[in-house]
């Protein structure tokens, strides 16, 4: 049983209770990305488990009338074991999505897997028109040239601030530092894409300025937002005509999941007490 606390941010252990979680999400207007939990394999067994995993997801999803989608994370297709398994298990994810028309996100995690990450990205979006997504991190000083050089890929961005404890070598510690860039990437991504933009955020001015933004340049856009986090926001902006996803963790892994997002990060805990307190 996963605790209270534990329940607010996760949607069951099983995919049955996953879905369970879509429903009531889509009642409310929220279209949800489910994303397994389980990352950093070095057994490649465990990569094609939840490989397997997910593909049954899929078939499951495409043929119901739920609004939901999926999102990998690359340590969990393998990466840690070689960008070649990655290559291979994120491909055999996004056949079975384009065969069943689900659409696939993938996850951004450490900066040392950024490259092969953005590789692997591209080379499935074109090959597959668009039917994948990537999440990109402001804190990283690279993320403006990452956005130069996806500006013409086919598929979505996912624009979030990071929540990787990395070095200020290469990544902006400052939280100003980091709104700022969040906002210069934004406007870039405005001013680039017609649609395939996802406002990865919970801060009310990011989100203010993406609806700015789309009138000024006619530019469609999502917003993201956590499960368990601002939920009732989620279901403002639903009502209100914007497109809006809610990302929901599922699976047995959960109390590694929090005790791994802990580790990378303390202001994570942080930020999950002020979502648990409403503040």
């Amino acid at each position: 049983m996963i605790p209270p606390i534990a329940s607010r941010f996760v949607a069951g252990e099983t995919p049955a209770a996953a879905f369970d979680h879509v429903r009531r999400a889509n009642e409310d207007g929220v279209q949800v990305i489910l994303n397994l939990l389980g990352e950093h394999y070095h057994d490649r067994a465990n990569a094609d488990g939840d490989v397997e995993a997910y593909a049954s997801v899929i078939r499951d999803i495409g043929g119901t009338n739920l609004d939901a989608c999926v999102s990998v994370k690359p340590s969990q297709l393998g990466i840690d074991i070689g960008d070649g398994v990655f290559r291979e298990n994120f491909r055999r994810v996004v056949e079975v999505a384009d065969e069943h028309d689900v659409f696939v996100w993938c996850d951004m995690e450490d900066a040392d897997t950024t490259d092969a990450t953005l590789d692997g990205f591209e080379t499935l979006a074109r090959e597959f028109d668009g039917g994948v997504g990537q999440c990109v991190q402001a804190n990283l000083r690279r993320t403006r040239s990452d956005l130069d050089r996806l500006a013409d890929v086919p598929g979505k961005i996912r624009l979030v601030k990071g929540a990787y404890d990395e070095p200020e070598s290469i990544a902006y510690t400052d939280k100003a530092d980091v709104n700022e860039a969040y906002r210069e990437d934004l406007e870039f991504l405005f001013k680039e894409r017609d649609d395939g933009i996802a406002v990865g955020s919970h801060d009310p001015a990011m989100i203010a300025l993406a609806a700015e933004l789309s009138a000024e340049h006619g530019a469609d856009y999502e917003v993201q937002m956590l499960m368990g986090v601002r939920e009732d926001e989620q279901r403002r902006l639903a009502s209100e005509g914007v497109e809006t996803w809610q990302y929901a963790p599922y699976g047995d892994k959960w109390l590694s999941y929090f005790y791994r997002r802990v580790r990378e990060r303390k202001g994570n805990a942080l930020f999950a007490l002020r979502a648990v307190l409403g503040v």
